[in-house]
Order: structure tokens, then C-alpha cells, then sequence
């Protein structure tokens, strides 16, 4: 399990890094970011509640962030999570618009998922992503908290969403909102691919829980 897209064939994904570049990608995104908002790794962790030595593994891509790292970094360094995506060809870039072959990739092997970008590049109060999740993929270990608010449609396979500790299992045709604050977290238990829409929105209040 690669977490290299969709199986089916019927879709077009964007080409996709090799692993030890994505890796090496990400670390040096968190690094500059963290430098850019003049944070030490000290103040990141503080922030996020991560370790001093996630954060540097991280930078040195010594380890891969689930999801629920980056969106903690993301609420961290002020920025959209799609800053950590792959860059899409600037000549396909549009300001409102997003074409197929235009979307931006974040590929976490380790978690087994991959999510595209469905909304333009820059900051907003809404995102907007499909997922997909491999046989075993999931969001990370660990509940996630923050303010604002979170929706999806599942496209197809099964999605088990964790609400404050309860299951639900998902399956296609299946909807959910709810306000992000709630404990939350997200895995594939099938051996079945898994899509689906996720939108998430955010509020200038957002940080990670205390």
C-alpha cells in the first residue's frame, strides 16, 4: 500500500514524486515555513503539542506526517494545508478555477492516502478535497480538535469516521457534517479503495487544543 490514488484507471491523476522526494518536499516546506513565521522548532512544538524531535525528523525527512500532523502544522504556521501539497504547473494555474489535470497532490505513504486539492491555491475559509485511502489508510493515531467545521460525501469503498470516540461506518452515498471541535479521526477498515469528498472550514480563531 503506496497510497499512489486511485486503483479503478477510469480517472487521470497528476504525476506523482517519488517517495524519498514527497518526503524531502515536505520537510523542507515545514522548515521554510516555520523560518518564514520566524518560529524555532521549540515554538512550533509548543504550538502543536508535537515533539521537538517530530518536528526535526520531520524538517530532515527522517519521518512522514499523518494527517492530522500537518493540519496541526498548518494551523500552527497560519497556512492552508494545501501549502504542503505538490505544486501543480503554473500554467495550468487559474485563480478561481481548478481543471482535472491541474490539481495538487499531497501523498502521505505512510497513512495510505491521498488527497487533491479541489480548491484554488491561497488562504480561504473553506477547503475543499477528494480522498483516497488504500486498505488500512487512516487520518493518524490520535483525535484531532479545532474550530470550525467539517462535511463529506463518500464516493465510494467505506469510511469509518470516529466522533468523540464512536464509529460510524460509511459507505457510498453516505453524507456527514460536523462542527470540527468534536474529537475526530478517519480510517479505511476494508480491503476495498476508498473516495470521498472532504471539506473542512476554518475560522482565523483556529488552534490546535490546549
Amino acid at each position: 500500500m503506496d497510497g499512489r490514488g486511485d486503483t479503478n484507471g477510469t480517472k487521470d491523476v497528476p504525476a506523482i514524486e517519488a517517495d524519498d522526494a514527497v518526503d524531502q518536499r515536505l520537510g523542507e516546506t515545514v522548515r521554510l515555513l516555520r523560518q518564514r513565521a520566524g518560529l524555532s522548532i521549540q515554538d512550533v512544538a509548543n504550538k502543536t503539542g508535537l515533539s521537538n524531535g517530530m518536528i526535526s525528523q520531520l524538517e530532515r525527512a527522517r519521518a512522514m506526517p499523518s494527517i492530522r500532523t500537518l493540519r496541526l502544522l498548518s494551523i500552527a504556521l497560519d497556512v492552508p494545508i494545501s501549502y504542503f501539497f505538490e505544486t501543480s504547473d503554473p500554467d495550468n494555474v487559474q485563480r478561481y478555477i481548478v481543471r482535472k489535470n491541474a490539481r495538487r497532490l499531497l501523498r502521505l505513504t505512510a497513512s495510505g492516502v491521498v488527497k487533491e486539492a479541489l480548491t484554488p491555491d491561497g488562504k480561504g475559509q473553506l477547503e475543499l478535497y477528494e480522498l483516497t485511502l488504500n486498505p488500512g489508510a487512516s487520518s493518524g493515531t490520535d483525535f484531532l480538535q479545532h474550530t470550525g467545521e467539517k462535511a463529506g460525501y463518500i464516493l465510494s469503498g467505506s469510511l469509518r469516521l470516529w466522533l468523540d470516540n464512536q464509529a460510524h461506518l460509511l459507505e457510498a452515498g453516505d453524507s456527514f457534517r460536523f462542527p470540527s471541535i468534536v474529537p475526530h479521526m478517519f480510517d479505511n477498515p476494508t480491503q476495498q479503495v476508498a473516495r470521498a469528498i472532504w471539506v473542512t472550514t476554518l475560522l482565523k480563531t483556529d488552534s490546535p487544543p490546549g
